[in-house]
């Protein structure tokens, strides 16, 4: 019953907006959230964008949120590998500014292609997406992994919505380095259980009383019941009620997206 759970962690992108285009009732969403006193953190696979970017986007949406409530893979994958690696670890990275800004913050000594052209060497290649991302830039990642350098990856998602519709994610550009080196990532986003447990603590929450939001049966919904949270599969974004049907992996509810859930919200609450 959605009257268990007090606690939702959000996906974005297919969720809350598509592309730069917000979701039907995106502000009324979130009025509901807060009247029903629910806890939510934003928690996106997407690390091509900080905390702060995030905010902005959503205050230009008329959405107001503060930088705790938003958790990128890029910040968690920051975090991660901070605790397994001293300061000033060479990092290797194919991403944006967010997944760049994110390992700089944690102190690590972020390597480009002219470097490795010119003999550097780094024991981690870490991989998000990005929509600049050339042949050179995965070429000299996939030479570090061939060398040994840890190879990991923000989340393995294949597809990002948009309002084209789907387009190559993060996940294929962890392919290309896979199919050329052989050697599979460690990925830090959803489904993997290391997010899914930093916003449980952010949320204060317990397994019991919180829920995933996602658009994704294979990382927002698998992740979840891996994780055992409760699964809300929206249908505005990725997978489809077909997808479903096809699907071993079952949310336990569907809505057709946020203004669907709000009215349940609303009704149980």
């Amino acid at each position: 019953m959605l009257s268990n759970i007090t606690n939702l962690i959000l996906d974005m992108d297919g969720v809350l907006w598509r592309g730069d285009m917000p979701m039907p009732g995106l502000i009324p969403f979130f009025d509901t959230l807060r009247q029903s006193k629910i806890g939510f953190v934003l928690a996106t696979n997407n690390a091509t964008k900080t905390a702060e970017q995030y905010k902005l986007k959503l205050s230009k949406l008329g959405v107001e949120v503060s930088e705790n409530q938003i958790l990128t893979s890029a910040e968690v994958t920051a975090s991660y590998l901070s605790e397994r690696n001293p300061a000033g670890t060479p990092v290797y990275i194919i991403g944006t500014t967010g997944l760049h800004d994110a390992m700089g913050a944690k102190g690590f000594q972020i390597i480009g292609a002219d470097d490795v052209e010119k003999g550097a060497t780094a024991p981690l290649v870490v991989a998000g997406f990005t929509p600049d991302a050339v042949y050179r830039d995965l070429a000299m990642g996939s030479l570090l992994v061939h060398r040994g350098a840890t190879f990991v990856g923000t989340n393995p998602d294949p597809s990002i919505p948009s309002e084209l519709g789907p387009l190559p994610g993060a996940g294929a550009l962890l392919a290309v380095v896979t199919a050329a080196t052989g050697v599979e990532p460690i990925t830090v986003g959803k489904p993997g259980p290391i997010i899914f447990g930093e916003a449980i603590r952010l949320l204060g929450g317990t397994k019991e009383n919180t829920a995933m939001v996602g658009d994704r049966l294979s990382t927002d919904i698998a992740g979840a019941k891996s994780a055992g949270l409760w699964a809300i599969l929206l249908l505005s974004g990725i997978s489809s009620r077909e997808d479903i049907e096809q699907s071993d992996i079952k949310p336990d509810f569907v809505f057709s997206g946020i203004n669907e859930l709000a009215k349940e919200l609303t009704r149980q609450g």
